[in-house]
């Protein structure tokens, strides 16, 4: 897989999946946009990338906020010249039933997960048609797809980016601009690890998340980094529309 000469804008990309990707994509000759809400951690994936010789630039900004949305876009374009990717992957997960989620945790989750995509994709998506294409790649999840327990609003939010990103796909297929999702499943990070770490009973909720998954482990940050990329290449340039699980086979059964 070759990006040179490719502008990607990963939001979320101060830390896992999202940073690692950033990497991955400057090491394939990428220029990258790194978006976080952090700024602390943004500012280190962009030093990431520079120590090994890529090019990046760092945009902070909220994506539940539409302000903020059209300044990422509009920064990335003056950064760089152009997009040419986007890869929605910002993204919050609440836990709780319908009843232990409240109004306002509820509308939260639908702003970062749905709408922030929803409106990069919108103001990208008039770039796109500018350069003659492009590709975005959704961060979704298996919780879109299958019931998981206590992950009410999530699971609606990654459904919906589901159907964002099919609906996309159709519309803009005219257009040069393919639109894909990838499904990840519980996939281990720093964050996860500090999640695991802070219980009651860390052995225990390890073992419950991988008793659930098919290949009996968790998926690896670079395992979903790469389908990432796949999704954005050109050799994956018959590809519109797809939902593609790396989940080790939860989905399957």
């Amino acid at each position: 897989m070759n990006f040179k000469n490719k502008v990607v804008l990963i939001t979320g990309a101060g830390s896992g999946i999202g940073r690692k990707a950033a990497i991955m994509f400057a090491e394939h000759g990428a220029s990258v946009v790194v978006n976080d809400i952090s700024v602390g951690d943004g500012k280190e994936t962009v030093e990431m990338i520079e120590k090994s010789g890529g090019k990046a630039t760092f945009v902070p900004g909220d994506v539940s906020k539409t302000e903020d949305v059209k300044r990422i876009i509009s920064e990335t374009i003056k950064a760089f010249g152009s997009l040419d990717i986007l890869v929605n992957n910002a993204g919050i997960v609440p836990y709780g039933t319908v009843e232990d989620t409240d109004e306002e945790e509820f509308y939260r989750t639908i702003d970062v997960n749905i709408k922030g995509p929803f409106m990069l994709s919108k103001y990208a998506i008039k770039e796109m048609k500018n350069r003659g294409g492009g590709v975005i790649v959704n961060i979704a999840s298996e919780a879109g797809q299958v019931g998981i327990p206590k992950r009410c609003v999530y699971s609606i939010s990654k459904a919906a980016l589901i159907g964002l990103t099919r609906s996309l796909a159709i519309d803009y297929v005219d257009y040069n601009i393919r639109v894909n999702a990838i499904c990840p499943g519980t996939t281990y990070s720093h964050g996860l690890a500090k999640r695991i770490e802070a219980s009651e009973n860390p052995d225990e909720i390890y073992k419950k998340m991988i008793s659930r998954i098919p290949m009996k482990r968790l998926g690896k940050e670079e395992e979903i980094a790469f389908a990432i990329l796949f999704a954005a290449s050109d050799e994956a340039g018959f590809m519109t529309g797809s939902i593609i699980n790396i989940d080790g086979g939860s989905t399957a059964v």
